[in-house]
């Protein structure tokens, strides 16, 4: 059995984009669980302890993997395959019981499959870590994985906003190549009553540090996140920090109230009022116009969910989204049209 020191077959967390899904990567855990853990939007880690994971465990579970590769490389090559084949599975599977019932085997075959190109790092904030143990095991995968072309993971911009200039550039020269940062809202008194951790100026240095380090980055935000009090400044005050960010992709990701978190008590109390499906696509129409960036403006995710007249997606939800500022006009133009076709009703698996 290929194991990493703790016994146990290579880990696996449960949280990626769904851009680090759709590209066939590999999940691999640096660190357990959400070091913050306290916004009130959030329902991910509420139940679970933040944990670093040792240097010494993160390479063991490398090595796992990189075990699992070669057995099955050999394999294929024996049935005269110079790609690893479905069939070196079978064989594989075969001589290791323990992997049948395997997510993480699952994933790391198929990500095998696709050509090895792409790796998640997880799970909320790796940047955490301390910069020369982050190096350390970056430079060990890209060793014992030289396929790989990308590797990304979350960070929160107040880390990126502590870590030195020399700390980032030395974490973006050890292979991390993509960061995927949840900045949710611009507007300080929003971003205070979610208990997000950071004013706008936090995310802004955060977000500017790491383009300047040469990452490319990925922006979150939350377009009804203010319901109806906050919309208007939500969207302005947004607008305004991905101006002074400029990432390299903005993705939208609509606020639904999760059961457990304290902002679905205050829905379920009153005290939060949700934006209708037309409230929403004026929010989202404020934010676009006032976005004056070079990004690409994505709806990578199924909380877009508004129809044009015809009934299709209002919004493509191609992870490359729309390049700014070519396609802002076609964007502004797609929500006009969604406010034509009127208040639409949400999908089923989005209503409370």
């Amino acid at each position: 059995m290929y194991a990493n020191n703790t016994g146990q077959i290579f880990e696996t967390g449960v949280y990626r984009p769904p851009s680090e899904g759709g590209s066939n990567s590999l999940l691999l855990r640096f660190t357990r669980n959400c070091p913050w853990n306290k916004c009130a939007f959030c329902a991910m880690y509420k139940t679970e302890k933040f944990e670093l994971r040792p240097v010494g465990e993160i390479k063991a579970d490398i090595d796992a993997m990189a075990a699992v590769r070669d057995e099955l490389e050999e394999i294929s090559q024996r049935h005269g395959s110079r790609d690893i084949s479905r069939e070196a599975a079978v064989e594989f599977l075969s001589r290791h019981p323990e992997y049948n019932n395997s997510q993480s085997f699952a994933i790391l075959f198929s990500w095998l499959l696709s050509g090895g190109e792409t790796v998640f790092l997880q799970d909320a904030n790796t940047l955490i870590m301390k910069t020369h143990n982050l190096v350390e095991v970056l430079q060990y995968l890209r060793h014992r994985f030289p396929t790989i072309k990308r590797i990304t993971t979350y960070g929160r911009s107040g880390t990126l906003a502590r870590k030195k200039p020399e700390e980032l550039d030395a974490i973006r020269e050890a292979g991390l190549d993509r960061l995927h940062i949840g900045m949710e809202s611009g507007d300080d008194e929003l971003l205070k009553r979610i208990r997000k951790g950071v004013d706008s100026e936090e995310h802004i240095k955060g977000g500017r540090k790491a383009v300047d380090a040469g990452f490319e980055v990925s922006e979150y935000w939350m377009p009804g996140l203010g319901g109806e009090e906050h919309s208007e400044s939500h969207a302005r005050e947004t607008a305004r920090v991905l101006n002074e960010i400029n990432p390299h992709y903005i993705r939208s990701r609509p606020f639904r109230p999760l059961p457990g978190t304290p902002m679905y008590d205050e829905y379920q109390e009153g005290s939060f009022r949700l934006l209708s499906p037309g409230q929403q696509l004026l929010e989202l129409r404020m934010t676009v116009e006032g976005l004056e960036v070079t990004s690409r403006v994505c709806f990578d995710h199924a909380g877009n969910y508004w129809r044009s007249r015809g009934g299709s997606l209002l919004f493509s939800h191609d992870y490359e989204g729309y390049k700014f500022p070519e396609r802002k006009p076609h964007v502004l133009a797609l929500i006009e049209e969604g406010l034509q076709y009127g208040q639409q009703r949400m999908p089923e698996f989005l209503r409370l």
